[in-house]
C-alpha cells in the first residue's frame, strides 16, 4: 500500500492504496501549514504504506521538498516533503501537482502510453505539467506554463489582469478567478453561449501553441474547474488550428480521463516509484523521485 497528498491551496487529498480502484482517499481544509500536515500524517499514519508521494501546488524547490515563493499566507519557504517524511518515517517523493496530475493520467488515464504529452489544469490557477519522451519535464525549478506571456488585445479586452506578479500572463488573464474579475460572475454560472467563452477559448489557444511548437506534443489535456466547460473544446480547437495556419500539425486536445482524481493517483504512483527505488536515505526524496513511464 502506498500514500498520496495531493497539496492544493484550498484543500489537501490524501489516499491509501495500490491504483486507481482501491485507492481510499480523504479531504482536509488547506489552513496553517502545522495543522493541515499534522491532519495528512495522522490520516496516513499507522496504515502500513510503504512511501507517500506529495504533488504540491507551487512554486516548489524540487530537490528540497519545500513550497516557495507561494503568495499563501503562512506556506511561503514552507518544508513539506521534510515534516511529512519525519512524522511518517517512511520514504517521500515531491513534484508539482500539475506533474502529479500528468504522471497519473500517463499511468491510468488518458494519456496511458503516450510518450510525449501536456496536461494543463484551468482553475484557480493555471499550471502545467509535461512529459516528454517518457519522462516528466524538470529543470532548474519546474514548468511554469500559466505564466508565458501571451498576445492582449486590450481594444478587444481590456481587462487588466490578476497575477500578483505578471497581470496579464496566461494565469491572470484566463483562469478562474480573472473570468469571475471580469465578468462578474464564477464561470460556473456563465452560460454557454457568453462571450466569455470565446474570449477563453482564444487565449487558452494562444498558450497552447507555445507549446506544441516548442515541445511537440502528441497529446494536450486540460483539466480544472474552467475545463468543465464542455463547449470551450472545440472552441479551442478550431481558434488552434487558425493560430497554427497549417504550419504544424496539432495534437489532440482532450480532457483527462481520470478528472479530479488525477492528482491524488499520480501522488500514489509517485510513491510507489519511491518505494521499488534507491533513494537518499537522509532524505528519501529528489527532483528525480519519480518512475519512467
Amino acid at each position: 500500500m502506498y500514500g498520496a497528498i495531493e497539496a492544493g491551496g484550498t484543500k489537501f487529498v490524501c489516499g491509501i492504496g495500490t491504483g486507481p480502484h482501491d485507492i481510499q482517499t480523504s479531504q482536509i481544509e488547506t489552513t496553517t501549514p502545522t495543522a493541515t500536515t499534522e491532519a495528512a500524517i495522522a490520516f496516513l499514519g499507522g496504515r502500513g504504506v510503504a512511501a507517500v508521494g506529495i504533488a504540491s501546488f507551487g512554486p516548489v524547490d524540487l530537490a528540497a521538498g519545500r513550497i516557495t515563493s507561494t503568495p499563501k499566507s503562512g506556506w511561503r519557504n514552507f518544508d513539506l516533503a521534510g515534516i511529512v517524511q519525519t512524522g511518517l518515517g517512511i520514504p517521500v517523493a515531491f513534484d508539482t501537482d500539475v506533474n502529479g496530475a500528468a504522471l497519473g493520467e500517463a499511468r491510468w488515464g488518458a494519456a496511458r502510453c503516450v510518450s510525449d504529452f501536456v496536461y494543463l489544469t484551468v482553475g484557480t490557477g493555471i499550471g502545467g505539467g509535461a512529459m516528454v519522451n517518457g519522462a516528466l519535464l524538470h529543470g532548474l525549478t519546474h514548468p511554469e506554463m500559466g505564466h508565458i506571456r501571451i498576445p492582449h488585445d486590450r481594444a478587444r479586452d481590456p481587462f487588466a489582469g490578476i497575477c500578483p506578479f505578471h497581470g496579464d500572463c496566461l494565469e491572470g488573464l484566463a483562469s478562474g478567478p480573472a473570468i469571475e474579475a471580469r465578468w462578474g460572475l464564477p464561470a460556473r454560472e456563465l452560460p454557454a453561449d457568453h462571450d466569455a467563452w470565446a474570449l477563453e477559448a482564444r487565449y487558452l489557444a494562444l498558450g497552447l501553441v507555445n507549446w506544441i511548437c516548442t515541445l511537440s506534443p502528441k497529446l494536450i489535456l486540460i483539466g480544472g474547474g474552467v475545463a468543465e466547460q464542455k463547449q470551450l473544446f472545440p472552441m479551442i480547437r478550431a481558434e488552434l488550428a487558425a493560430i497554427l495556419n497549417g504550419y504544424v500539425e496539432a495534437p489532440r486536445i482532450e480532457p483527462p480521463e481520470l478528472g479530479a482524481r488525477a492528482g491524488v493517483l499520480g501522488a500514489l504512483a509517485m510513491a510507489e516509484g519511491v518505494a521499488q527505488a534507491s533513494w537518499p536515505a537522509q532524505t528519501g526524496f529528489t527532483k528525480n523521485s519519480l518512475p519512467a513511464v
